[in-house]
């Protein structure tokens, strides 16, 4: 018996489009929120910036307003990068080493590497980034960092490139994540060194993406595995559905749990403004809106998600009453509730 999985699609093109543009429109005059001061160069950019995509498993795009800008892609990496280590050691071992739980904590807590047992966290928090940018295999940083890089434009679809200048800033800054890494060092929760590791999960946080770009690696992962418009296998199945699984439990972090019980989908926010939410068997949204809330979120992003995972029959959670069936030959009608 084949293996069920999600099912359904979106809806007509021109409705998938005529609500982005509504999304766009109806958010695009919220000022909640504040750019992220956490890297210098962050807290440059303009707070104006707003960009809408979906990419259904077709390969079709919508997208209205600044979706072909380009930020820094942050934290949006890192269920990418958790598909390539999975993909590396196969996600029984990645999550042995690295850990799935949520911490309820901040991102960039070192309480939660205390908590945890033996240093694991999630993949979707600092912590647990820099333990799977430690199992990037390579016998070099410069390997490792080209693998990082050749697999996350796998899942763009295009060649990706680092930003130097947020480079340059959040590599003379990343003063915290250089305490996360030791500290997983000294608890033996680190597979590489911590200083060279640090440095490529920098380098993997401030790669120039899009909202479309995001849409479209989403997809990928919406796919199972396969690029909607390349056809490539990124990553397998297995691969996919455990990067989802992540993303549901800690991708918006300590309010991830309000996240799923409003938006109902995996999904994954960064501080440079962008976000990517993933609808299994339909496709993903990406979105660019810098102001964040207190928990490191994009605000708009957030409404915008919240928006069309309703409009567009997204939620993973919700569903229709199926039609009444007829009671069969010595069967009572409703004898299969219990």
């Amino acid at each position: 018996m084949s293996a069920f999985v999600s099912t359904g699609s979106l809806p007509a093109p021109e409705r998938v489009q005529e609500l982005v543009d509504q999304a766009h429109a109806r958010f695009r005059g919220v000022r909640d929120g504040a750019v992220s001061t956490v890297y210098p160069a962050l807290a440059a950019v303009a707070p104006e910036g707003f960009g809408v995509a979906v990419t259904g498993v077709t390969g079709a795009l919508y997208a209205a307003g600044d979706a072909r800008t380009e930020f820094t892609i942050m934290s949006v990496a890192k269920p990418f990068v958790f598909a390539l280590v999975c993909g590396a050691l196969g996600p029984a071992q990645a999550r042995l080493r690295v850990g799935a739980n949520a911490t309820g904590l901040a991102f960039n807590s070192l309480a939660a590497v205390e908590a945890g047992p033996g240093g694991r966290t999630n993949p979707m928090v600092n912590s647990g980034a820099v333990a799977t940018a430690g199992l990037v295999p390579g016998r070099t940083l410069e390997r490792r960092w080209q693998l990082v890089l050749d697999g996350l434009s796998r899942f763009a679809g295009r060649q990706l490139a680092l930003d130097p200048e947020v480079h340059r800033s959040a590599a003379a800054t990343n003063h915290r994540n250089r305490a996360l890494a030791q500290l997983l060092h000294s608890l033996d929760a680190l597979d590489a060194d911590p200083d060279e590791t640090v440095e490529l999960y920098t380098r993997q946080s401030c790669v120039a993406v899009t909202a479309a770009d995001l849409a479209t690696m989403g997809a990928t992962l919406a796919d199972g595995g396969v690029h909607p418009v390349t056809r490539e296998q990124v990553v397998g199945q297995p691969v996919f559905r455990a990067v989802l699984s992540v993303m549901a439990t800690a991708g918006l972090y300590e309010t991830s749990g309000d996240w799923l019980y409003e938006v109902g989908l995996p999904g994954k926010s960064g501080i440079g403004g962008g976000m990517v939410t993933v609808s299994p068997g339909k496709g993903a949204l990406g979105t660019f809106a810098p102001p964040l809330d207190a928990a490191g979120n994009s605000v708009r992003g957030r409404l915008t998600a919240e928006f069309l995972s309703r409009e567009l029959g997204l939620d993973l959670f919700a569903s229709a009453p199926g039609p009444p069936r007829a009671a069969g030959p010595g069967r009572a009608a409703g004898s299969d509730r219990h």
